[in-house]
């Protein structure tokens, strides 16, 4: 039995592999490896050995080789081999994977397990999981399409992904509102783990067979408030000063207290800055999300709206909300007061 797991869609690969792994006995004859860290011989040598005091072995493999620029490489490169000589044992160059993979590339790698997957011996399991999709042209899905089974996760997008929430909830016990939905949707988008995760916590707040409201998940999902928090700053940088007083005072009344709100606004007009400067330097929306760990939705609205602040606007809020922080610390203003102010001021 070959599967072939790949595509975009890390989290559904997995779950696809859990089940797959419980649905054969396996005992000790489990062997897993990773991509770039084993060798074709060795992997195939694992897949050609039965099973002891079972019927199945199971062969796990996570990744495959990365492509390397030098596989592209002409062999008369004079560079070539001068790079490839100092590389370490860890390192990117030919001879430095010797000593894990025979120095394979990826293109052989695959072409060698596609040819070897015909033999394998009826008791293995063999799982080859891949956090991409595979192009029509690879040997190796190919292979999967001949002898074995394919499978394709995508992430979902738009009515997709709110199909895929309403059947995550359904699936651990409990039903959730078109709002809730269209919230989880909007502030997390298609990060399933991340979904995945609050819909549990969601559904262990409203009980077996309850039903998960927009309330709740306004209550209890930490990323939904930030994203509202967010679409102040949103507000706020579209100069809509009279949305965003309407955002503030519905996140008031929702139970946000004004004390935790302030260094969540501080550090969206912080991660603003971070993100003008980074776009400037010439970063992509995906780098500078990995650069400030922010998710990358979070950044493409941070990107539509920097262009209308100068950096020294968005300095002077910045300066002016640690000087708030230090009032309300001091017993100055009222904290609604002083959100109500910073409001009007923002961006001056």
């Amino acid at each position: 039995m070959f599967y072939l797991l790949h595509g975009n869609d890390e989290f559904t690969c997995r779950e696809h592999l859990k089940r797959l792994r419980r649905q054969g006995d396996f005992a000790y004859n489990q062997d897993h490896y990773v991509g770039g860290e084993v060798s074709l011989a060795t992997l195939t040598a694992t897949c050609n050995t039965f099973p002891f005091l079972s019927e199945q072995r199971l062969v796990i493999l996570e990744g495959l080789p990365k492509k390397r620029r030098s596989d592209d490489s002409s062999p008369s490169d004079s560079s070539a081999p001068a790079e490839n000589t100092d590389a370490p044992a860890t390192g990117k160059g030919r001879k430095g994977r010797s000593s894990k993979t025979g120095g394979e590339s990826r293109a052989s790698f695959e072409k060698g397990l596609a040819e070897a997957i015909p033999g394998l011996p009826d008791s293995t399991v063999l799982i080859v999981l891949v956090d991409e999709e595979l192009p029509a042209s690879s040997p190796l899905l190919k292979a999967a399409q001949a002898h074995g089974q394919v499978i394709l996760s995508t992430l979902p997008k738009g009515a997709a992904l709110e199909s895929w929430i309403k059947k995550r909830a359904q699936s651990i016990g409990v039903k959730i509102s078109g709002e809730a939905v269209k919230l989880l949707a909007d502030f997390i988008g298609n990060q399933l783990r991340l979904l995945a995760n609050e819909l549990e916590k969601l559904a262990t707040y409203v009980g077996a067979g309850g039903t998960i409201e927009a309330e709740h998940v306004r209550l209890l999902s930490a990323e939904v408030q930030v994203g509202r928090v967010f679409d102040l700053t949103d507000a706020l940088a579209q100069r809509n000063r009279t949305l965003a007083l309407n955002l503030l005072h519905d996140l008031l009344a929702d139970g946000q207290h004004p004390l935790a709100l302030l260094p969540t606004i501080t550090s969206q007009v912080r991660n603003l800055l971070l993100v003008k400067e980074m776009a400037a330097s010439g970063l992509r929306a995906a780098q500078i999300a990995a650069a400030i760990g922010s998710p990358p939705f979070v950044v493409e609205k941070a990107l539509r709206n920097v262009g209308k602040f100068s950096s020294a606007q968005l300095e002077n809020t910045y300066r002016r909300l640690l000087e708030t922080d230090a009032a309300l610390k001091r017993s100055r203003l009222t904290p609604e007061m002083a959100l109500d102010l910073l409001v009007v001021n923002f961006g001056n």
